[in-house]
């Protein structure tokens, strides 16, 4: 009886590490994600930027204007014209549910203009619904508010 109660509790305990680790394993993924997103910003990477969100991605911009789809998000990037601004998002939190395969990060995020030096020129805060697909985390959602 005594074996069988060890045995349980090692069961139980691997179990419970083995879902922390998988935990982590999907935060490391999505802000792993979420550098690459960064990296093809800061080098205009339009097209790179496109592939880390879902076809039907619900895009809210700094302003408040709501896009619906990549390809609205498409247009409104290339209606900027030759605009040499780009954004940084920094991460503070991410929330993943595993049954679901949902994620929500929330952070910060600053808009730079190399023209104009190395000094944010426009920042506010952020939030993203990520969801799980067979390809890996993808945004479902992003909400921007712009607050300076």
């Amino acid at each position: 009886m005594k074996i069988t109660r060890n045995l349980l509790f090692t069961l139980l305990s691997a179990f419970i590490f083995t879902s922390e680790l998988s935990s982590q394993t999907n935060k490391e993924q999505i802000l792993a994600v979420r550098n690459a997103s960064n990296q093809a910003l800061k080098s205009y990477d339009n097209e790179k930027v496109l592939s880390y969100l879902t076809d039907d991605v619900l895009t809210t911009t700094g302003n408040g204007t709501l896009l619906s789809g990549k390809k609205a998000l498409t247009e409104y990037i290339f209606d900027g014209g030759e605009n040499k601004m780009y954004w940084i998002r920094t991460t503070k939190e991410i929330v993943v549910n595993e049954k679901r395969g949902l994620a929500w990060e929330n952070g910060i995020w600053n808009a730079y203009d190399p023209e104009k030096g190395n000094h944010s020129i426009i920042n506010g805060n952020y939030s993203a619904m990520w969801t799980k697909e067979s390809d890996g985390w993808k945004i479902k959602s992003q909400l921007f508010v712009s607050l300076n």
